[in-house]
């Protein structure tokens, strides 16, 4: 069972971040030193599958920060952002920042249960890339 779960409002430049279980919010810069710095907040590697990390898909924006969350053991839950907007709209909260994205997404994630999954090999993604590119 899931004790936890964790929104995360991914863009080009940072990750917004908001812990459910105590309302924490973070934003740290969407690279490799950001990526640390999030592991970092989140605790010990050996609690990963004690988590649920709810994140919508940003183009390629994204997608560092999936590998790494797979890195250290977390699988994520990735939404469609149409139905997390709907979710928003559902709850009655329709203001459009990061830090309310991630916590939405955080409370879409828990109230729902949302699945985890393991994230998706890189070489796919370049495939993806490749495809959408012609």
């Amino acid at each position: 069972m899931t004790k936890d779960t964790i929104g995360a409002d991914i863009s080009k430049d940072h990750l917004d971040a908001h812990r459910m279980s105590d309302g924490e919010n973070r934003r740290l810069a969407n690279n490799p030193a950001g990526h640390r710095a999030f592991m970092g907040w989140l605790g010990q590697p050996e609690t990963a599958h004690d988590m649920r990390i709810v994140y919508e898909p940003t183009g390629p924006s994204h997608r560092a920060f999936e590998h790494r969350l797979a890195d250290v053991g977390h699988a994520p839950a990735k939404v469609n952002p149409r139905q997390a907007r709907r979710f928003a709209e559902a709850t009655g909260k329709l203001a459009k920042t990061d830090r309310l994205d991630a916590a939405m997404l955080a409370r879409m994630g828990a109230l729902l249960e949302l699945e985890v999954r393991p994230a998706r090999d890189p070489i796919l993604n370049d495939l993806k890339d490749l495809h959408m590119a012609r």
